[in-house]
């Protein structure tokens, strides 16, 4: 899962090398945390958050096709 996140936030960027993927566990979820660069924020989340709730949507796909529940969330960048 966190190769896919990966794959397709780099896709979107303009700085890919600022793109991080972080996943925690608890239970049987997995959260993972994608952060960006600050100029990149936009691309990533798209209006009305349109971008950011596809790439959800593909990554539930993904985990329900292993059994698995994952959630994403977008960090504002340090």
């Amino acid at each position: 899962m966190k190769e896919l996140i990966e794959y397709i936030a780099r896709s979107l960027v303009d700085f890919p090398e600022n793109v991080e993927v972080n996943h925690k566990v608890s239970g049987g979820k997995v959260n993972l945390e994608l952060q960006v660069a600050k100029e990149d924020m936009g691309r990533v989340i798209g209006k009305s958050g349109k971008v950011a709730n596809s790439i959800r949507i593909l990554l539930r796909v993904a985990a329900a096709s292993e059994g698995k529940q994952v959630n994403l969330d977008v960090i504002e960048p340090r």
